[in-house]
């Protein structure tokens, strides 16, 4: 009798792996990152290798998204955002957004809009990621904890059944403070990230997503990075989570308060 021969499954090539425009920005970021930031990653394993999920971050600084992108790219996904639509008409730049499947949004809008979503579906075919801000703009806590989130990722997860990963990073602020416009780069600083446990959803899958439901989810993925923070700063946050309605603030642009 002849033994069956088991073929081995081939081993999956990452997506970092295969030429794209992504090569290309990784040429250009990288080299600059990796002068101006050094990163210490706490359980980057925890980050899915294969398969679509929404990445969730905290957000203090503009420059953030260089540094969560480099992260990404280092734990060998390719980093896709939401992004402000006024950026993708910005020359040369805008063709790089594009290119490389950065999804536009409204600045008035949310994750709501036809193209976010059109884009989720995307994602979860093609078994991409996506990075989400669920904050929407830079944290107006004082001491730039995470504040209120907004509903967008929670919206895209349940609608698309995506993962939500959260991962909180801590240091970006000594590269370029909160409204800063001007960048820190010696001597080298030091950023710290840790990447959490997929968010449990499971209590919201099958109910109508409506503003109670995704208001109640998305305090839920806060408090996954909340606490990715607080392992990184090693300090606990305030009980209650900023609410810049509460303060008078606005929900958008540049505050110096």
């Amino acid at each position: 009798m002849v033994p069956e021969t088991v073929t081995p499954p081939k081993k999956q090539r990452s997506e970092k792996s295969r030429p794209s425009i992504f090569w290309v920005l990784a040429g250009l970021i990288i080299p600059i990152g990796s002068l101006l930031a050094r990163f210490r990653i706490v359980d980057g394993d925890k980050l899915p290798r294969t398969g679509a999920f929404i990445l969730a971050p905290n957000h203090y600084s503009e420059i953030d998204p260089v540094m969560i992108g480099m992260v990404s790219w280092k734990l060998g996904r390719l980093p896709r955002f939401l992004a402000k639509e006024s950026l993708f008409r910005v020359p040369v730049f805008g063709w790089f957004l594009r290119k490389s499947g950065q999804v536009p949004v409204s600045r008035g809008g949310s994750a709501r809009g036809s193209a976010p979503l059109e884009a989720a579906q995307r994602i979860a075919a093609e078994g991409q990621i996506v990075i989400i801000y669920p904050e929407g703009s830079l944290t107006r806590d004082p001491d730039m904890w995470p504040m209120r989130g907004k509903t967008g990722a929670a919206r895209m997860a349940l609608e698309n059944d995506l993962p939500v990963i959260p991962i909180a990073h801590w240091g970006t602020q000594q590269v370029m403070a909160r409204y800063a416009k001007k960048i820190s780069w010696f001597p080298r600083k030091t950023i710290d990230v840790k990447v959490g446990d997929p968010v449990d959803l499971s209590a919201f899958r099958g109910r109508p997503l409506d503003n109670s439901t995704l208001t109640e989810a998305t305090a839920v993925i806060m408090d996954a990075i909340t606490a990715l923070l607080e392992d990184l700063r090693g300090e606990k946050a305030p009980a209650e989570r900023w609410d810049p309605t509460k303060h008078d603030q606005k929900e958008t642009g540049r505050f110096d308060g």
